[in-house]
């Protein structure tokens, strides 16, 4: 029993593990490509799970939805929703500076979840939405999970491999001279804004799509879920950690900093009742350290972004 148990953990972490690599991704199309800074992941994250929750739960008086679409609509739909919600936000925001961009899409993705919290008719208020249908969710538990697991997987796989794809081509190595030098990129007659929108769309896409994965696998959606310190804070550690602008950085530091997050929890879980809730906060002290180090140590993170071009014969020849 404890080995079975031990393999539903691990299957659970891995779940999560694809869940937030694909959140990571979207914010290296944002921050590691384009530099925009976008602090409100929790708000596109909620739009996408709420967006395939709407259209593939079951019919409820008094709410939308009810529509019991295939899950895979509803991931459309959730890349979708999070996609038109991104673009009148980003046509506003991205005028602003970066630190002006970062308190705008704070505040963009808590009126989000204010109108989550606040509209019965639409996200069924703070009780959200239940009965999702989930892949597979009819087998056994353990052989549950690990269809999920997969599933999470591939579509983690063919978003490293479209996003990879992008960062090679013309348009990821003209995100990145815009990042690095935009009077420059200008100069060269570069839509700046019209580039960096694409960028902001394409992130929040990914985002989107990642709430809904996350729905799914709980067969719910709660507003208690859109909590931007797991929601939005934590994937800007995951990023930072394993390297900016390398998206399998994005991937290796989702996976570190979510196992580190969950054995931390199992640790403290062991510790007596009047202490464990206390200890909980070591989870926080412990991803914060983890920071600083990498931060002192090892600023580009634990897999710094390829080089290309001149930098790359310049550094052979070195």
């Amino acid at each position: 029993m404890e080995l079975i148990g031990l393999a539903n953990y691990a299957l659970f972490m891995g779940i999560f593990i694809g869940i937030y690599a694909l959140l990571a991704l979207g914010l290296n199309i944002q921050w590691g490509f384009a530099g925009l800074f976008n602090a409100g992941i929790a708000g596109f994250f909620a739009v996408g799970a709420y967006a395939s929750a709407i259209v593939t739960g079951p019919a409820a008086e008094g709410r939308l939805g009810g529509f019991d679409m295939p899950f895979f609509v509803g991931w459309l739909m959730a890349m979708v929703a999070a996609a038109l919600i991104a673009w009148p936000i980003g046509k506003i925001c991205l005028r602003f500076r970066s630190d002006y961009l970062a308190i705008a899409s704070i505040g963009v993705a808590e009126i989000i979840r204010l109108v989550v919290k606040s509209e019965p008719a639409l996200t069924n208020g703070a009780r959200g939405i239940t009965s999702l249908p989930r892949p597979f969710g009819d087998l056994p538990y353990v052989q549950s999970q690990l269809a999920y697991l997969v599933i999470v997987a591939i579509v983690l796989l063919g978003a490293y491999s479209l996003v990879e794809r992008q960062f090679n081509a013309p348009w990821g190595r003209m995100m990145r001279a815009i990042r690095d030098n935009e009077l420059a990129a200008r100069a060269m007659g570069k839509n700046i804004e019209r580039r960096r929108l694409e960028a902001f769309i394409f992130g929040s896409a990914l985002m989107g799509l990642g709430g809904a994965l996350f729905a799914h696998f709980n067969r719910s959606i709660t507003p208690e879920a859109i909590d931007p310190m797991v929601a939005t804070f934590l994937v800007w550690i995951m990023l930072i950690l394993g390297g900016s602008g390398n998206n399998r950085g994005a991937i290796l530091g989702a996976a570190v900093v979510w196992i580190i997050w969950s054995m931390s929890e199992i640790a403290t879980d062991q510790l007596p009742a009047e202490y464990a809730v206390k200890a909980k906060y070591i989870r926080l002290f412990l991803i914060g350290l983890m920071l600083q180090l990498v931060l002192r140590f090892r600023p580009e993170g634990l897999l710094p972004e390829p080089q290309r071009g001149k930098a790359v014969a310049y550094s052979k020849r070195e």
